[in-house]
């Protein structure tokens, strides 16, 4: 029998999910609740608004039309969030460009986006110097500043300065209806090899990533983050993914937000401090260097719920956090799922355990949220059963994944094989629902046939006192296949190697290790390099050991 469809009112007028539906809520329930940037400017939810508005008559005046791309090159900063709707409500497309690519990578994602105009940062403007003779589509720049020196301008020919263009614009704009389902956001995401890809995302999805956020992180006892009364400090760069997503959800609230501008730890810190900072996110690297800064060792955590995502989170830098007053969280999404695909939920009868038992939950990836259909995958398409020790890719399907890659159909069918996405990742679901990612698919070692998860080495190694940061990858062995390597930033100079053996022994002899997971080679570094959102560079890592 076919299913029964309601006629058309022809009264009723449409109503798209758009960004402006969420604009439509900031300062109607807490209008006088502040969005500040670096505890230097801070501005009401009202001004906020009128902010905007001028934003967006601003864009206007400089020739912006619906389904012209936007780029911004800014710190996490009131302006950024200011373009996350002024610009796609616009009916234009906000490009978040990623600062941390390279010259030539920056051009070619700005050339390939088609970006029109381009709002850059006093400390981009050397690097937009570099590149501009190579932009083949920008034909205007606007200057953002934290100061009123003009000699960093250089030889930009800028339309001008920010804050002063707001001031010649009236607080009122018309924000026009449009298909829900036209482009809002875009970014680039890097992978192994070739260029950036990139991933975009319409108002529709975004709108509905932000409900199921904003019901996810407020709604439930065992995932009490984000409220109207929280204090938000993002930790993640708003370049990336849209900074998670939260800063949408933190608007509809009528959150207190606070945005940090260039992370520099000690700051960070005090900002958390001085503001009584509820609610972040990050990834494990930014959490260690918050930990590990001279204000950080100096300072209380207590009251500071954060959510970590990015890479696995080891349980001993959880249990630095914890031991610090902090409420340690876990969540799992990509590039290419808006984020959020899972989050830590912690039922009653976990809540009740000690939180050295609670430890195990918080650091795993957490359950699937609302409307997240995830299962894991064997190579032939089967489903594996969820056991805790069966793996599979991970395949999903939900209302905000990127449909595809801008202008690569053919990779564009790859992430979609068979009719869900892809993400890469291998992974086990436990009886009760929890993920436990055990790899990237690239990253798992492949040793004497057997398969050992770079990321539980890390985690074990990382509970040795007097380990800051780890990292471990697969190098070539001529007959083993692959043996795990691991490179390790210690808090004390005296460890050694053999210490840490011996620490790994332990879980040898416990059964919850193979002796061959026990790396060969283990080096003291000072740093670990990472990626351009702060996760460890596992392909640089590798690189740098071919050589």
């Amino acid at each position: 029998m076919p299913t029964k469809i309601l006629p058309s009112a022809k009264a009723a007028k449409n109503y798209p999910l758009l960004i402006k539906q969420i604009f439509a809520s900031a300062g109607r329930f807490e209008p006088d609740n502040k969005i500040s940037y670096r505890g230097e400017a801070e501005f009401s939810y009202d001004e906020f608004r009128q902010r905007v508005q001028q934003l967006a008559n601003t864009l206007k005046a400089a020739g912006v039309e619906a389904g012209d791309t936007v780029a911004v090159m800014d710190w996490d900063s009131h302006r950024y969030l200011e373009c996350y709707f002024a610009i796609p409500m616009l009916g234009a497309v906000l490009h978040h460009v990623n600062i941390r690519l390279s010259p030539e990578q920056i051009a070619y994602t700005m050339n390939h986006a088609e970006d029109k105009l381009v709002l850059a940062h006093d400390d981009f403007i050397p690097l937009v110097q570099q590149i501009q003779d190579h932009l083949t589509t920008v034909d205007g720049y606007i200057r953002l500043t934290d100061t009123s020196n003009s000699e960093t301008v250089g030889e930009i020919d800028f339309i001008g300065e920010y804050e002063a263009l707001l001031r010649t614009q009236e607080p009122i704009c018309e924000f026009p209806d449009f298909d829900e389902n036209s482009i809002a956001t875009t970014f680039y995401t890097t992978g192994t090899t070739g260029n950036p890809k990139g991933v975009y995302f319409s108002h529709r999805q975004l709108v509905l990533h932000t409900m199921n956020m904003a019901t996810t992180l407020g709604s439930y006892e065992g995932l009490p983050l984000l409220r109207s009364d929280s204090v938000y400090m993002p930790i993640t760069p708003m370049f990336h993914v849209h900074a998670w997503g939260v800063p949408y959800v933190a608007v509809m609230l009528n959150c207190t937000q606070i945005y940090p501008g260039r992370y520099e730890p000690d700051l960070l810190v005090r900002l958390i401090r001085d503001h009584k900072v509820t609610v972040s996110h990050c990834v494990p690297t930014i959490l260690q260097m918050l930990l590990a800064c001279e204000t950080g060792q100096k300072t209380r955590l207590d009251n500071w719920k954060i959510l970590i995502g990015g890479s696995a989170l080891p349980q001993g830098l959880a249990q630095a956090a914890i031991d610090k007053g902090a409420d340690i969280y876990s969540a799992y999404g990509m590039s290419e799922t808006c984020p959020l695909l899972t989050v830590t939920h912690l039922n009653k009868e976990q809540r009740s355990l000690p939180m050295a038992q609670q430890l195990k939950y918080r650091t795993l990836t957490g359950v699937p949220v609302n409307f997240v259909d995830l299962t894991i995958s064997e190579p032939d398409g089967s489903l594996a059963v969820h056991d805790g020790r069966a793996v599979g890719e991970i395949t999903v399907q939900a209302p905000w994944l990127t449909q595809g890659y801008f202008k690569e159909d053919q990779k564009q069918e790859e992430l979609w094989q068979g009719g869900r996405l892809h993400t890469g990742d291998v992974a086990s679901i436990h009886e009760n629902g929890f993920v436990e990612i055990k790899d990237r698919i690239k990253d798992v070692i492949k040793t004497g046939g057997e398969w050992l998860s770079s990321i539980e080495l890390e985690n074990l190694i990382s509970q040795h006192p007097d380990v800051a940061a780890v990292a471990v990858v697969g190098v070539p062995d001529e007959k083993w296949g692959e043996r795990p390597f691991a490179m390790v930033v210690p808090k004390q100079p005296e460890l050694t190697q053999a210490t840490l053996q011996q620490h790994l022994q332990q879980y040898v002899e416990s059964g919850h290790l193979s002796k061959w997971a026990i790396p060969d080679e283990i080096q003291m570094v000072d740093d670990i390099p990472k990626t351009s959102v702060g996760k460890i560079n596992k392909k640089e890592i590798r690189a740098q050991l071919s050589h």
